[in-house]
């Protein structure tokens, strides 16, 4: 009987990245929160395999308030998935991180509403720890790498994560920007809070694909700016996550002792 490897790192793609292998097998395993984004691809990447899904769906056709995160993450979770590279396109509220740059934040500030953001809706409640959201050393290895590549990356910083899918005004950007916050992006939550009540060890990896409306002096931030500059660093990030899934452990680290029990 052939012997599947286990399938324990995942990668979800954000906006411009909807594919991962070109000979990757389809799957869709059921849910209890109905479907997800798409099929599941499991392929072969740096001599591991490695489960992809895009987080808008192959045509984008999910903005980020309507994409199924509970679906998302318990689709990867039943499959094995312990860690995941989650690759975001952001705004970015400083100059010291101009569009093309690569951020590995350590921080997020959640100011959506009204999406499904946890698995312990009762009778069984728990209380996730969040207080770094993110993986340390998947942080520490996502760093390491993108030097190592030659796209050295923004080490740290905080996320604010808008409810979308429209921009922020110039305002909105402003005041975000004054409270000391440098990414603005609209997808890491609740996708990074689901990952904690799984014990799955959430790496981000965020691409600059504009300066947010606070610091643009033109027009401001036009869909058709975001979608090209990624477009024109998907080799870039294409290379990151490959190496960075030769770096990574298939073993669980800390994170996964951070999943709450029900009371």
């Amino acid at each position: 009987m052939n012997h599947q490897p286990e399938t324990t790192l995942g990668v979800i793609g954000g906006s411009g990245l909807y594919s991962l292998f070109t000979d990757g097998v389809a799957q869709r395993p059921p849910t209890p929160y109905g479907e997800a984004s798409d099929a599941v691809s499991v392929g072969e990447l740096a001599d591991r395999p490695v489960a992809f899904l895009p987080r808008h769906g192959t045509r984008h056709e999910l903005p980020p308030h309507r994409v199924n995160y509970r679906a998302n993450l318990w689709t990867l979770h039943s499959i094995g998935v312990r860690r995941i590279i989650g690759v975001g396109a952001v705004g970015s509220l400083t100059a010291d991180a101009p569009p093309g740059s690569i951020v590995v934040p350590d921080q997020l500030v959640d100011r959506t509403t009204g999406r499904e953001s946890t698995f312990f809706e009762g009778p069984h409640v728990a209380h996730a720890p969040f207080a770094d959201p993110y993986c340390g050393p998947g942080r520490k290895a996502a760093v390491a790498v993108s030097t190592a590549v030659g796209h050295p990356a923004v080490d740290g910083g905080t996320q604010v994560v808008i409810q979308g899918p429209r921009f922020s005004t110039r305002a909105e950007s402003l005041w975000y920007a004054a409270q000391g916050w440098s990414l603005v992006g609209m997808t890491a939550m609740p996708e990074v809070a689901l990952a904690r009540e799984l014990g799955i060890c959430y790496i981000p990896l965020c691409l600059v694909t504009d300066l947010d409306a606070g610091l643009e002096v033109g027009a401001g931030v036009t869909q058709e700016e975001v979608m090209s500059m990624f477009t024109a660093n998907l080799t870039k990030v294409r290379r990151i996550v490959a190496e960075l899934a030769a770096t990574l452990s298939a073993d669980p680290c800390e994170c996964a002792d951070l999943a709450p029990q029900p009371l």
